[in-house]
């Protein structure tokens, strides 16, 4: 397969050279900026080429611009007539469907999208990470899909078009509020005293402790902690000493854990007692606690 790429980031410069190391060949690279093309060749030297050269001799272009560049790119490229009957046009963005690059219906083309299901902080790290991530697939030519994936060493998944926007929005939940989750755990810590270097230093062996529970057991049964318990005297206690502007986000990622400590204690065949239940209930419910400015 003769591939060429449309925007030498991260993403697109690993895919590159996983695809060249997996026997495709890789015809050119065209990107507005000379840094990553830098870092491109850097990695393979491939030639830069204007696209009335790169896009009608590529049998797979992958246009791995930033999102917002997708739709411009392939309408570019459809009102130059650069494309060739049976071409597969490939993008990256978890986000947007494949049809994203069909601009118009007539164009003999096919429109793919492949999501590498991964937060990527480099070109290195893509590397070593494209191994074993799950990719997100939607749009014609899901076969085609299948093997790009697995040349790449990665586990291919099927996606609606219409769902991807949910799908995605799971991705960001489970990716990067994970960050924002580790923040505000600093941040009480923080309120404790404990300085935020050393507070990201002693909760990140907890979150992989985590993680490594989810991977094992599963959801419910990963849950663990007061809720999962049904200590609403801690919880209490929580909500009590916490600074008021956490409030709110505890009580709204307690009630989503007090559904998932009911359901854990059903797959053993247990319950909350009924007061224990309505307790927790009434402190994780906006209108059942005090705010800490108001007492």
């Amino acid at each position: 397969m003769k591939f060429g790429i449309i925007g030498a980031g991260i993403v697109g410069t690993a895919l590159a050279v996983r695809l060249e190391e997996a026997g495709h060949e890789c015809i050119g690279v065209h990107t507005r900026s000379r840094l990553s093309y830098e870092r491109f060749q850097s990695y393979l030297k491939i030639q830069h080429l204007p696209l009335t050269e790169l896009v009608p001799a590529a049998d797979i272009l992958f246009i791995t611009t930033q999102d917002g560049m997708i739709r411009t790119v392939a309408e570019s490229l459809s009102t130059k007539a650069l494309l060739k009957p049976g071409q597969v046009w490939i993008h990256c963005s978890g986000s947007l469907p494949s049809d994203i690059l069909r601009v118009k219906d007539s164009l003999p083309i096919h429109c793919l999208s492949l999501h590498p299901l991964q937060a990527f902080a480099s070109v290195e790290e893509a590397l070593i990470l494209l191994a074993g991530t799950h990719f997100g697939i939607e749009g014609d030519g899901e076969e085609l899909g299948d093997e790009i994936v697995k040349d790449l060493g990665g586990i291919p998944h099927h996606i609606l078009a219409a769902k991807k926007t949910l799908y995605h929005a799971g991705a960001v939940v489970a990716s990067n509020y994970l960050v924002v989750l580790a923040s505000l755990a600093v941040e009480l810590f923080a309120e404790a005293g404990i300085q935020a270097e050393e507070a990201l230093s002693s909760l990140l062996p907890l979150m992989r402790g985590t993680l490594y529970n989810l991977e094992q057991a599963g959801i419910p049964q990963a849950l663990t902690g007061p809720i999962a318990r049904g200590d609403a005297q801690v919880v209490q206690g929580h909500l009590d000493h916490m600074p008021s502007n956490l409030v709110s986000i505890y009580q709204d990622l307690g009630l989503k854990a007090l559904e998932l400590g009911e359901n854990k204690k059903a797959q053993q065949g247990f319950s909350y007692p009924q007061e224990t239940l309505n307790l927790l209930k009434s402190l994780l419910g906006k209108s059942g606690v005090v705010d800490r400015d108001e007492r």
